[in-house]
């Protein structure tokens, strides 16, 4: 099974590119599920077809689904649905607002992690393609089986048996599902764990960054494709969405057009050699097959869109006697008269004219640049803390 996850900043059209991708493979003849984890579901107006919780025929080969927390937890976890709801109610939240917030924080991430295991286990489909939430999100589902360790361990310290035989008391003398709800808990835990290993495998899972050519986008982009490459997941394409066609550079379109040049060259540069597609801006609203599947021609071409595109790390952080040590690869860095600064958690390398911009975690804000050097195709960065006075 081949499993491809679209992720982006909100409204660049990720449902968009997600939808024409799985009908294109769909189309090819391999049984194809689009599931949409986005709470937001946009994708039921992009296939213009109505679209249930569990996986609804669209056309020949492609299923949709579209996550419903609610229906999900009643799936899934009743009990542990049930027991939360009674926490809630023994500290006098009210009835219907105990109901809501039973969808405990990373319930709606977990119940798309479930679907997707239970589908890989079973061999149920050929391809899956996920149209994702928005890149937080994104990056709170591929991050939740290490949430969901520490969640479970502070929320249930005791031991597994203790919270078992204590459990099955309580649920006889209150109807409170104790040892019922912790069970269904260690399996959500455990099927995370597997379908994370899953995700982790680039043989199976690609990741693909849907971007437009706008700067606040762009960096969003790299800043995803940044903690993408530190969790290990694999990017196999970047797809730069809605670009305005050049015969549109006068009048009142042109400066746009023109700052658009510079920022597709800014994408190719950033995430160099990893493979970029373009998709223009159609002239109007993306609904139905039709234009599916003129989007698809455009991104694709005669490419397959389930083959691995680019399986290759492009940044490796190490960690050593409080220090870190960044590789990176950069190809186009051939030359040996270049620079590399560092402001806050971003990285900047001056090469002649040109500026290389790379976003770091978050933590290299506490670190500062303490020597860099390149071997082709890989440069390497010392980051040290930064000393207190």
């Amino acid at each position: 099974m081949r499993i491809i996850l679209f992720t982006g900043k909100g409204g660049v059209g990720k449902t968009t590119i997600a939808a024409s991708t799985a009908r294109k493979i769909a189309k090819s003849g391999l049984k194809t599920l689009i599931i949409s984890t986005d709470p937001a579901h946009s994708l039921a107006d992009a296939v213009n077809k109505k679209i249930g919780p569990e996986p609804t025929l669209l056309a020949k080969n492609l299923y949709g689904q579209e996550l419903d927390v609610y229906y999900s937890m009643q799936k899934y976890w009743k009990n542990l649905r049930q027991l939360v709801q009674t926490i809630f109610r023994w500290q006098g939240v009210d009835k219907v607002l105990a109901e809501e917030m039973s969808a405990i924080p990373g319930m709606e991430e977990g119940s798309a992690f479930m679907w997707i295991e239970k589908y890989y286990s079973e061999k149920a489909f050929d391809v899956i393609v996920i149209d994702s939430a928005p890149t937080g999100e994104t990056l709170t589902l591929l991050t939740l089986p290490q949430v969901t360790q520490w969640w479970v361990t502070k929320a249930f310290p005791l031991q597994k048996l203790a919270i078992r035989t204590i459990g099955k008391g309580v649920r006889k003398t209150t109807g409170i599902p104790l040892d019922k709800g912790y069970e269904e808990l260690q399996v959500l835990f455990e099927k995370l764990e597997n379908i994370h290993q899953v995700f982790s495998n680039p043989e199976i899972c690609s990741i693909r960054i849907v971007t437009n050519a706008e700067r606040m986008v762009i960096n969003e982009s790299k800043r995803a494709f940044t903690y993408l490459q530190l969790y290990g997941y694999n990017v196999d394409a970047v797809i730069i969405n809605r670009i305005l066609p050049e015969t549109l550079n006068t009048g009142y379109f042109k400066s746009y057009v023109d700052a658009q040049a510079g920022y597709i060259k800014n994408i190719e540069d950033s995430f160099s050699p990893i493979p970029i597609f373009r998709a223009n801006h159609i002239g109007e609203e993306v609904f139905g097959m039709k234009l599916l599947d003129k989007i698809a021609k455009q991104v694709y071409g005669n490419e397959e869109p389930e083959k691995i595109f680019f399986n290759e790390k492009t940044m490796i952080i190490e960690e050593k006697d409080k220090k870190y040590r960044i590789k990176l690869k950069l190809s186009f860095l051939n030359e040996e008269n270049f620079k590399v600064n560092k402001y806050g958690d971003e990285l900047v390398i001056e090469l002649a004219n040109r500026r290389h911009n790379i976003l770091l975690p978050r933590f290299a804000n506490f670190h500062q640049l303490a020597s860099y050097e390149y071997k082709q195709p890989w440069l390497y960065i010392n980051l040290g803390l930064v000393e207190k006075r």
